[in-house]
């Protein structure tokens, strides 16, 4: 596993895990790596100090539960600030992308067809695990 700091072009900086450095370039090729806070897939490695372990108990690695409470808190995110709308995702991505209506932050569902459609024209998006907020 390797870890990068990343900046999206609105200057938000952010850190992500990927499994090997071709990993991270095949993801941000196919407009898998996206800003956490505005969802911006144009991202670049930003400037970072080598991570020099001391031991290997001086930074433990995150737990399941801190990733999945990190992903609820993301879901929590999107779904304060954008819009949802369902499985109409390409459809409206495509109206935003060509401007037929207001630029606006959506989610929603797209198949793997539609996602592989969309990359194809150039039209931005991401796709992340959607974890429920709650075991129950």
């Amino acid at each position: 596993m390797i870890r990068f700091s990343l900046r999206c072009k609105e200057g938000h900086e952010f850190e992500a895990w990927f499994q090997s450095g071709e990993g991270y370039e095949a993801q941000l090729q196919a407009g898998e790596v996206a800003c956490p806070e505005c969802g911006d897939t144009h991202v670049e490695k930003a400037l970072m100090a080598p991570s020099i372990g001391r031991s290997r108990e001086a930074r433990p690695p995150i737990s399941p539960a801190q990733m999945r409470q990190m992903l609820v808190q993301m879901r929590k995110q999107v779904e304060q600030n954008c819009d949802y709308v369902g499985p109409q995702f390409a459809e409206e991505a495509r109206k935003i992308h060509y401007g037929e209506v207001d630029p606006r932050g959506i989610y929603g569902e797209a198949t793997d067809t539609e996602s592989k459609e969309l990359a194809e024209e150039g039209i931005e998006f991401g796709r992340i695990p959607w974890i429920q907020p709650t075991d129950a």
